[in-house]
């Protein structure tokens, strides 16, 4: 199972990024997939994700402003970050039920 994010890289505040993530190596259909990030010195800490029946679930500090969506044809998900803020500046990784990770992407947002 391979996954490779995409789409990362620098942003003013208030700006926006949409990140992608495709899968290959297996049949995902069935699968959570989502987000997570990690900042420098902090723990990996949950974005977002949506299961295979299209359930939802986002950190409290993305609500809001940031939109996961799938393509489950293309075993591909999406991130649409809205309204960045420095405090989203992370690595972002992407992740098939906690279980394959991506190997992130870079998100930098200046003040």
């Amino acid at each position: 199972v391979q996954l490779v994010e995409s789409g990362g890289g620098l942003v003013q505040t208030g700006g926006s990024l949409t990140l992608f993530c495709v899968a290959s190596g297996g049949i995902f259909t069935t699968a959570v997939m989502g987000w997570y990030r990690q900042a420098p010195g902090k723990q990996r800490e949950f974005v977002a994700n949506m299961s295979s029946v299209r359930n939802v679930n986002y950190a409290d500090s993305v609500k809001g402003r940031f939109t996961i969506s799938r393509v489950f044809a293309k075993n591909t998900v999406y991130l649409q970050m809205n309204s960045l803020t420095p405090e989203d500046t992370a690595v972002y990784y992407c992740t098939i039920d906690r279980t394959f990770w991506g190997q992130g992407t870079q998100v930098t947002v200046s003040s």
